[in-house]
Order: structure tokens, then sequence, then C-alpha cells
């Protein structure tokens, strides 16, 4: 799966050599660290902060991926499981609290994969 965008995105690989771990600690759910990056890559020492506040636009792709697990949530809860609307609701509001540091994660993986490609020189 190296060279493909979708493996670093899953994997929080570097974008670029799909080497290293762009996160210092691999446990998204430790939250104290769930943001914490390395400055560049071990590897290929590609930048992964290419300006101050480069990923402010990770909210917005963070909206879309909130979008797509509340929609999988209540797809399950109502649809296959059979729950009511307000039992479906909460199974909603479940689902992205608990998820909150993976879709944050996603998100800033899917942003930065936007603007850095594959290069299969530097692996």
């Amino acid at each position: 799966m190296k060279g493909n965008k979708i493996y670093s995105i899953f994997t929080g690989n570097c974008p670029v050599c799909h080497t290293k771990k762009m996160y210092k600690n691999n446990n998204a759910y430790v939250l104290s660290q769930t943001l914490e990056m390395h400055e560049r890559c071990l590897h290929c020492d590609t930048k992964f902060k290419i300006e101050p506040s480069f990923f402010y636009g990770a909210m917005y792709v963070s909206y879309g991926v909130g979008i797509a697990v509340a929609v999988a949530a209540f797809t399950i809860a109502y649809g296959m499981i059979g729950l009511g609307l307000k039992a479906s609701f909460a199974a909603i509001v479940f689902g992205l609290i608990a998820l909150v540091p993976i879709i944050v994660r996603i998100s800033r993986n899917i942003w930065i994969n936007f603007f850095f490609s594959f290069d299969k020189n530097k692996v």
C-alpha cells in the first residue's frame, strides 16, 4: 500500500516517504499528546508544519469526517439495529465523542496529504 495517500492517511505516516510516523505517540487516546507531531520526518526530513497555523484547515476536513461518522452511526443504529430516533441520536453523540481523537488525527492526515505527495526516491 505504500505510495498511496490512503496508506499515509490511515497509518499516520509521513506523506512523502511513508516510512516514519508523524505523531510522537501512536495512541491517539493519550489526550495530552493527541496533537503532538514531530517537527520533521525522522526519515526524509520533510517539514510537516509548512507555515504557522497550517493545520487550521484540518478543522474544515474534520467537519466532513464528523458528518461521515454521524451518518454511519445513524445508519447502523436506526437502519440496521432498528433503534428509535432518540436512541439513534444518542448513538451518534456517543460515537462522535468516543472518536474525537481519531477524527482529529485523520483530519490532519487528510489535510497534510493535500499538500505533499509520495516520493519514491525518499523511501
